[in-house]
């Protein structure tokens, strides 16, 4: 066997020198002059010292007030924003038996403030990852998980959906994923197990079951949009398995925003969440940048090449099929918009999520593109922002979670500017906590550095 080249043997050892890094945690840190995005409201409260202990903050005044204790961590945050750490609630981890690639993608998305994902294609392996994490044997943001996906093979019948439900239920996940292919009494089978045992059910709106249907046998979760276009189609709310095209792209045409009424309603009186994915939309169908511009962005340095072409190609191959309606895709993405804002107008709660990695979503960059999408929907940068933050701890139920107040989790975002001018200064990452640890801009840079120089 032939040695390894120097120049790979350094690479590895930067990239696992950056896997192990841990950050630096203290038994007391204090944040100092900092301008605080608290999301509890919207407000900026300047000038402040946060304090944090023991993974949650401890307290909050103004600057000056409070001595250190012995020993504490300083971190100067004169002229610069805390807010809480965001969200990635449509996120993918590789289904792998290997922890190494996960851990990867964990660091992508830490990088880039998200401190917290919602696995939505779960894995066997990926209960031993969410244990790791929380005993800190690996670093990466909290991580909620669903089990393999309920979808047309795995409950091709009523009595295969419940059995899927109680393995899930018993091993530990924390949901189901819905995929697409899925009959109706299956469906409704899954929900009717689902609710006797405690497990919710999300993602995607089968077509045999139609959304009235879906929203009525209590889907906590529509991603994607999926199936919202149909329900301005009155009489196709129901259809065969991809007739009308990737989320309905085949069919807005024929939508008519006269019943969006009617949906914000349901969905607000059944109380479901929205993610809207809308990155999805606009970086692989929309024809507005190409397949080999969009293969250019820095941030893709951060994926294999073969990901990257794979991605590609299958841009590509979409906006080459017969069925593409390129001149009409800026109503569609419109369309969409106009969805996601009346989501925000009428009640329905929406929530971050751009189904990172997928087609030019990289892990945690994506999140700052879902963002802006977001915002041109319609959306306050506030309102954007709460989407990844205190909309999610309402979602689990948690009112300190995605927020900056005493008690609160110590997972948070220093920026370098204030994201509600401009929600593009999420992007502007000083340094990043998660549970209490403080990861500074030098393990930001070491971090994506290794990862990139992985890929070349």
């Amino acid at each position: 066997m032939k040695p390894m080249p120097l120049l790979t043997c350094l690479l590895l050892l930067m990239l696992v020198q950056a896997i192990k890094a841990s950050g630096q945690q203290a038994q007391e840190t204090i944040i100092q002059s900092v301008h605080v995005l608290p999301m509890v409201k919207e407000e900026v409260i300047t000038n402040q010292d946060v304090v944090i202990r023991k993974g949650a903050i401890a307290s909050i005044g103004p600057a000056g007030k409070y001595k250190p204790q012995q020993g504490a961590l300083i971190i100067n945050g004169a002229g610069k924003y805390l807010v809480p750490g965001l969200a990635e609630m449509h996120a993918h981890v590789p289904p792998v038996n290997n922890l190494e690639p996960m851990k990867e993608v964990l660091l992508l998305f830490l990088a880039n403030g998200v401190t917290h994902i919602r696995g939505m294609l779960g894995h066997p392996k990926h209960l031993e990852l969410k244990a790791k994490i929380r005993k800190g044997e690996v670093q990466g943001p909290s991580f909620y998980t669903s089990g393999p996906s309920a979808n047309g093979n795995s409950v091709p019948t009523p009595e295969a959906a419940i059995q899927l439900v109680q393995e899930q239920k018993l091993v530990g996940y924390d949901f189901i994923k819905i995929h697409p292919g899925i009959k109706l009494k299956a469906f409704q089978a899954l929900s009717k197990k689902a609710k006797e045992v405690k497990l919710p059910f999300a993602g995607h709106v089968p077509s045999d079951v139609g959304i009235w249907n879906a929203v009525d046998l209590g889907l906590l979760t529509i991603d994607h949009l999926d199936g919202m276009l149909e329900a301005l189609v009155p009489g196709k709310e129901r259809f065969a398995e991809g007739a009308h095209g990737f989320f309905g792209s085949n069919l807005f045409m024929e939508a008519d925003t006269v019943h969006v009424k009617k949906l914000m309603t349901e969905l607000q009186r059944k109380k479901v969440w929205v993610v809207p994915t809308q990155a999805l939309a606009e970086r692989w169908i929309s024809p507005e940048h190409s397949a080999a511009e969009r293969s250019k962005e820095p941030e893709m340095q951060y994926m294999d090449k073969q990901t990257v072409a794979n991605w590609l190609n299958t841009k590509n191959n979409m906006e080459g099929s017969s069925s593409y309606q390129r001149n009409n895709m800026p109503r569609y993405i419109e369309l969409r918009r106009k969805l996601i804002k009346a989501c925000q107008q009428n009640g329905v709660r929406l929530l971050l999520g751009s189904d990172a990695p997928q087609v030019f979503n990289v892990p945690g960059f994506s999140v700052h593109h879902e963002l802006q999408y977001l915002v041109d929907a319609g959306l306050s940068p506030y309102q954007a922002l709460s989407c990844g933050t205190v909309n999610v701890g309402t979602f689990y139920g948690n009112q300190k979670m995605g927020t900056i107040q005493n008690g609160a989790p110590a997972d948070l975002v220093l920026l370098g500017a204030n994201p509600l001018e401009n929600i593009q200064h999420t992007k502007l990452i000083e340094g990043v906590m998660i549970n209490g640890k403080w990861l500074d801009k030098k393990w930001i840079n070491e971090t994506l550095a290794a990862i990139a120089n992985k890929k070349k």
